[in-house]
Formats: C-alpha cells, structure tokens, sequence
C-alpha cells in the first residue's frame, strides 16, 4: 500500500438506518454535526443513512419500497397524463 495516503482520523459513530431505526456503532472518518447517546450510554457522532443491510431486500428477503422524501409521488404527478393515455 501507498504511504500517507489513508486517512488516520478513524474514530467510533453510529450509523442509523432511517428507514427502520437500527443503529451500527464502527469506526469511520465521516464527520457529522449532530451526536446521540448510544446503547452502551456514551455519546458518538450520528450519521444518518436512508437504507443499511438491516433493511436492504437482498439482505432482508423481503421486497419492501422504500419511499424517501416522496420520489414515488413526485414520479407519479410528473407522469400521470402520459400514463392516462394508455
């Protein structure tokens, strides 16, 4: 490997999955504004993610739509006269 090129900032945050409320405590580089008080009651940076391997279909088996921030709707309205002419 390439020396001084891999970042040497790694410390512990929590990843939340919006979509069904888990949280993964590992170490990253990410930074973030906001914190929250963990499981083993310390706090830790919180990173926000919309889907994590606890929620993904592949991992999960289930087929499930996740919705974010109402694409589906917006798609739908944008659509809709080419849709009614079939």
């Amino acid at each position: 490997m390439k020396k001084e090129i891999h970042p040497e900032s790694y410390r512990l945050v929590v990843f939340k999955d919006m979509s069904n409320g888990e949280m993964i405590l590992t170490k990253s580089t990410a930074s973030s504004q906001e914190t929250i008080k963990y499981e083993d009651g310390n706090e830790y940076p919180l990173l926000k993610v919309e889907i994590s391997n606890t929620s993904h279909p592949f991992y999960t088996g289930k087929m499930k739509l996740v919705d974010t921030a109402g694409r589906v709707d917006k798609y739908m309205s944008k659509y809709k006269k080419h849709m009614d002419k079939k």
